[in-house]
């Protein structure tokens, strides 16, 4: 019986010497493996450290040119703002001429006569004027 203990106890021994193997070489796996992530990861970092700066100065661009075009509109708010008031100013300009003009046909037309009237007689001083005119003339 001593023998089937010492049989059990070699056999024991050979079952853990294999598992040790097994295990011993799954480590060294594991150990390739995750030395094959940290280089991985190392590089990664590395495009990402490239990729932030490249971010970063686009940001930087990016506000700067917010910022300009904020400017330009707040001028060209201004200008346009000038523009409506110089098209208020006409609008008013001619909506005076027209009453100038409708006021003016109203009172020719309420005194026609001695429109007519003074047409003439400005004509006739007119040609009275051209006469003596000619008249100092000739002499």
């Amino acid at each position: 019986m001593e023998i089937l203990g010492y049989l059990a106890a070699i056999i024991a021994a050979l079952a853990f010497a294999i598992l040790v193997f097994f295990l011993v070489k799954v480590l060294k796996e594991t150990q390739r493996t995750m030395s094959n992530v940290a280089d991985t990861l190392e590089g990664l970092e590395k495009q990402m450290e490239g990729i932030t700066l490249e971010t970063t100065a686009l940001l930087n661009k990016t506000n700067r040119l917010a910022d300009d075009i904020n400017d330009k509109t707040t001028r060209l708010n201004t200008l346009v703002d000038g523009v409506k008031n110089i098209g208020d100013s006409v609008k008013e300009f001619t909506q005076s001429i027209k009453n100038v003009s409708h006021t003016v046909n109203r009172v020719a037309e309420e005194n026609k006569e001695n429109t007519a009237q003074a047409i003439k007689w400005s004509t006739v001083v007119f040609e009275m004027f051209k006469k003596n005119k000619k008249n100092k003339l000739e002499e």
